[in-house]
């Protein structure tokens, strides 16, 4: 039973949290900027391969991939408790941070996507979705790295 909840997390967290980590950073990349507000988006020459189309499709991914990567700490949490680890400092940080992560994608990556998308702006909003996407992506790692070293793990 262990071995199979470890397995359903592990596939879980690769199939469902990474394309979620790829669609939030490349999202501002690909959504609309208005007409001469290219400059405050930086990001090079004047709508070069902007697709609002693309940039859809990158959101609808978010919102999907995102909903169902709540499998990962729901899986996690029963293996966690299978295995008698709750109360483990490297558990207890993963979820906290797993947390952090959930709460910065659900309220804010994916509404400010979706307000890209509907009334685009100078690029203020694509800069802060950038950093976002950034904090989102580390705290992941952070957790990744937790799963591997486990500080503080019971042997």
């Amino acid at each position: 039973m262990e071995r199979f909840l470890l397995a359903a997390h592990v596939v879980a967290g690769i199939l469902f949290v990474g394309p979620v980590a790829v669609t939030t950073s490349l999202f501002p990349r690909y959504a609309p900027v208005p007409a001469g507000a290219h400059a405050a988006a930086d990001d090079g020459p004047p709508h070069d391969g902007r697709s609002a189309a693309v940039a859809h499709v990158l959101h609808r991914v978010t919102r999907l991939y995102g909903t169902l990567a709540l499998a990962v700490p729901l899986v996690g949490l029963v293996l966690a408790a299978v295995q008698g680890r709750l109360t483990e400092v490297w558990i207890v940080a993963a979820m906290v941070l797993t947390a952090l992560a959930g709460g910065l994608l659900a309220l804010r990556i994916t509404p400010m996507q979706q307000d890209a998308l509907r009334t685009p702006d100078d690029g203020t909003r694509l800069r802060s979705l950038r950093g976002l996407a950034g904090a989102f992506n580390v705290v992941w790692v952070v957790v990744v790295v937790l799963m591997v070293v486990r500080p503080g793990h019971d042997a």
